[in-house]
């Protein structure tokens, strides 16, 4: 197609287009799209806006459209329809021979030949056609000294063939004659001259109309701030122009996500890159290169890779639990430390990580023999031995005994009593006793380690299998300031490998940092503006090995990991009857084990053991005891009272006397100097009485 600013709509350019010329660059100039409308085609989004540049690159048939001339009822077909097509005849004529070479629609070269007859005799040199006589072109021939002529079959009378030249000059009235050769829907739109031509169906009554038949492809393009290939179909009602030859500088910016990043090859790297679109959601990550990640600020993209890193937590406690993306590149010290369990399902699957598994019980619990679960002291050592079935007291309501997994184990001695007489060898033999730890039952243990080897990262991960707790004894030189120091306890619970892309920035493009492709939704473009740093002189990079995440990071990362895992067993169904009417009926006691639970029988252990369940925590006030009823009566006589003494005989004092208030001193053995409550209250008693029938006589 000749580089030429001819407007045409979409369907036609595309179709007027040969693969062998691609790509093209189009402008759309207007149409029902010219607005900036966004429209959703087939799954893929198409906003076409008047002045947009579209880069096209490949074009696939996808259907055919149809219209029927007689009524303008157009229609689609499958590209792989079964129904065939014959030619419709033109019904204008043609003046001389050369207008046909110009105007026939088919070539001469084509899988048609073209027919046409004369309206008037036509007389060739020594050779006189009748009108009406078919003739069928074969090919043009140029002579020389000679005009050129068309080679033309004609068909005598009893059947014979003859060929004639017809010059091109020839004049007359010249029509084309109806074909009955029949062409598929692939046939058509494989060639260039059948598109020009109308068709109808040669067997069906559905539409009899002329048709004209037109392909609808699949385009395939790049445009401005879109993926890499963007794809809509040739059929929307879009006025486009070619302008390839004055955008031969264009540059299609092509969006980029982190894991399209990854894609690119490793001559890419390093480079510059624009950031397009920053991450919008909630942040999972708590990094100085976060707040970074914005739309229009750049990147220094220094190549891709696979992060080998374990996600570490603090313990809980008083401060807020932290969570960290720890590389295996981390040159810091650690130390195992003891882990805690807070359920016997927790030891079992540490068990199964790590065999031979030594605990101690940090809390005690109570006997539920109805249950399966044993009484347990504060102290006690165990040695994790296998998960087995343990057969519960009593049965269900189907008269049938429950079993439930549960965790063998072996009571170790004491090694602070490693010394103690003979006489508690008995002891220690019932200690060293299997015992089964139902796997439902909740309990507080922790870890018996003797282990004071200080370890790498890459180092604790290959010898021990997963979750430790560690402590870091000794921060990564390489990091100016470590965010693992200092905790008392880390617990690394969990490795993986992430995909991610190093990057820098640019006012610091030796501190070079891992973002992980599949938890940082944003995407980039490769730029060229240059490196910032001298050519082929590139500065010393220290990578980031410890990256703090969010509290939403870490339950996001389990619950991808975790979907497939079983939760813990849950405590089995008990009937009321079972469990609360029938008393479990406890085996004979032997006279050793008569002997050794005897009151005369007391060892160090049982002496500690009584002495702090004596031991309580509790705040409570007792209730105080109820107040002694009173004595009963007596008609005995009150007891005598003593005179007091005589005024005389009290010796003064240093006080001054009273003298507001004057008493009468005069009965010197009345027993006490004032009045008596009682008589006030029956005087004042006779004087309302004397007052109301004094009322009562007024009446």
């Amino acid at each position: 197609m000749a580089d030429i600013e001819t407007v045409l709509s979409l369907q036609e350019l595309i179709a007027s287009l040969d693969k062998a010329c691609l790509p093209r660059i189009l402008q759309v100039c207007s149409g029902v799209y010219f607005q900036g409308s966004v429209y959703e085609l087939s799954g893929n989004e198409v906003c076409l806006s008047t002045g947009d540049l579209v880069k096209v690159i490949d074009i696939e048939p996808l259907s055919v459209g149809l219209e029927d001339l007689s009524n303008n009822e157009k229609f689609e077909l499958p590209i792989n329809h079964t129904g065939l097509f014959k030619l419709v005849s033109e019904k204008m004529p043609y003046n001389t021979i050369e207008e046909i070479i110009s105007l026939m629609p088919v070539g001469l070269d084509s899988c048609l030949r073209f027919t046409f007859t004369s309206h008037s005799e036509l007389t060739f040199e020594t050779f006189t056609l009748g009108a009406g006589r078919a003739m069928t072109m074969l090919s043009v021939e140029q002579r020389e000294d000679k005009e050129a002529a068309v080679r033309c079959q004609v068909r005598g009378q009893q059947g014979s063939l003859a060929e004639v030249l017809v010059p091109l000059s020839c004049r007359g009235e010249f029509y084309e004659c109806e074909s009955e050769q029949t062409f598929t829907l692939q046939e058509i739109v494989s060639s260039l001259h059948l598109r020009s031509r109308k068709f109808q169906f040669s067997s069906t009554t559905i539409c009899t109309g002329p048709l004209i038949i037109s392909p609808i492809y699949q385009v395939h393009a790049i445009m401005h701030l879109r993926k890499n290939v963007v794809q809509f179909p040739s059929s929307l009602e879009v006025d486009v122009v070619d302008v390839t030859a004055q955008s031969q500088d264009v540059t299609f910016v092509s969006p980029l996500t982190l894991s399209e990043v990854r894609a690119q090859p490793d001559q890419v790297f390093p480079t510059m890159a624009e950031i397009l679109e920053g991450p919008e959601t909630q942040p999972l990550f708590r990094s100085s290169w976060l707040p970074h990640l914005r739309k229009g600020h750049h990147l220094v993209i220094h190549g891709k890779g696979t992060s080998d890193i374990l996600l570490a937590s603090t313990l809980r406690g008083r401060r807020a639990q932290q969570y960290f993306l720890v590389s295996q590149r981390y040159g810091g010290r650690l130390r195992r430390r003891p882990r805690e369990f807070s359920s016997v399902y927790e030891l079992y699957i540490a068990s199964v990580q790590a065999p031979g598994l030594r605990v101690g019980v940090t809390r005690q619990s109570e006997e539920m023999e109805e249950e399966g679960i044993p009484f347990l002291s504060v102290g006690e050592q165990l040695e994790v031995l296998r998960c087995d079935r343990l057969e519960l007291p009593g049965k269900t309501c189907k008269d049938q005994r429950q079993t439930v997994e549960a965790l063998v184990c072996r009571r170790l001695p004491d090694p602070d009593e490693e010394d103690e007489e003979d006489e508690e060898e008995a002891d220690d033999e019932d200690e060293n006793k299997e015992l089964e730890l139902p796997l439902y039952m909740q309990g507080h243990f922790v870890e018996r380690i003797t282990d004071k080897k200080k370890y790498k990262l890459k180092d604790l991960g290959t010898a021990f299998a997963l979750p430790l707790d560690v402590k870091v004894v000794s921060r990564d030189a390489e990091l100016e300031t470590d965010p693992l120091v200092g905790f008392p306890s880390l617990r690394l619970e969990r490795a993986t490998l992430e995909p991610t892309v190093q990057a820098s920035l640019p006012g610091s493009p030796e501190c070079c940092f891992d973002i992980p492709t599949q938890w940082v939704p944003m995407s980039i473009s490769f730029t060229k503006d240059p490196l910032p740093w001298p050519k082929d002189q590139p500065p010393t990079f220290v990578h980031e090995t410890v990256t703090e995440v969010t509290e939403s990071f870490y339950y996001e990362f389990h619950k991808r990991r975790d979907s497939n895992e079983l939760p813990p067993p849950r405590p089995p169904k008990r009937t009321p009857s079972v469990a609360s009417t029938k008393k479990p009926v406890r085996a004979p006691v032997s006279e050793q084990d008569s002997l050794e639970h005897s009151p005369c029988h007391k060892t160090k252990k049982d002496i500690l053991s009584k002495g702090l369940n004596k031991l309580t925590i509790d705040t409570r006030k007792p209730k105080r005891p109820p107040a002694p009823k009173p004595p009963a009566s007596s008609n005995e006589s009150p007891p005598p009272i003593m005179s007091r003494k005589a005024i005389s005989e009290v010796k003064s004092g240093k006080a001054l006397p009273n003298n507001y208030v004057q008493v009468d001193r005069t009965d010197v053995d009345s027993d006490h100097d004032y009045e008596s409550v009682d008589d006030n209250l029956t005087k004042m008693g006779m004087r309302a009485e004397d007052f109301c029938v004094l009322l009562h006589n007024q009446k």
